[in-house]
């Protein structure tokens, strides 16, 4: 099943997408676009805080999860339990696993087996599709 084909919790119009995500966020988030490498200050995020899903705000990463993987995409190993989605992605001749939020369905970027242990996963992605809400400091 593909995200067009699933009905998720979060639902919205075209409309109403492009009314809430800048222009560029709609591409990655609803076209299954790509934002440019580097292009993200939160590549280089390092506080302590939650990374959201920027279409619905649900949790989908926390910042002890992010690692610097040299790809130019923000990268974690393990997800938010129940906070992400997968599904096969068969686009510009390849075979990915593309990475969906599962609330509401806005794509997120990809995961691939060659990231560190203990799980072995690289979660790459893109800066847009996310929110960062640093830690509260006492």
């Amino acid at each position: 099943m593909t995200t067009a084909e699933k009905t998720f919790p979060i639902t919205r119009s075209e409309a109403e997408w492009r009314a809430l995500l800048t222009p560029e966020q709609y591409q990655v988030m609803r076209a299954h676009g790509t934002e440019r490498p580097g292009s993200c200050a939160l590549l280089r995020e390092k506080r302590r805080g939650v990374f959201a899903c920027a279409g619905c705000g649900q949790a989908l990463f926390r910042s002890g999860r992010k690692f610097e993987s040299g790809t130019g995409w923000p990268s974690f190993d393990t997800p938010e339990p129940d906070a992400v989605e997968t599904t096969t992605d068969r686009s510009y001749g390849m075979v990915r696993t593309e990475v969906h939020c599962s609330r509401c369905g806005s794509h997120l970027g990809h995961v691939f087996e060659d990231g560190p242990p203990p799980t072995g996963l690289r979660y790459c992605i893109n800066g847009v599709a996310l929110d960062f809400t640093p830690e509260e400091t006492a």
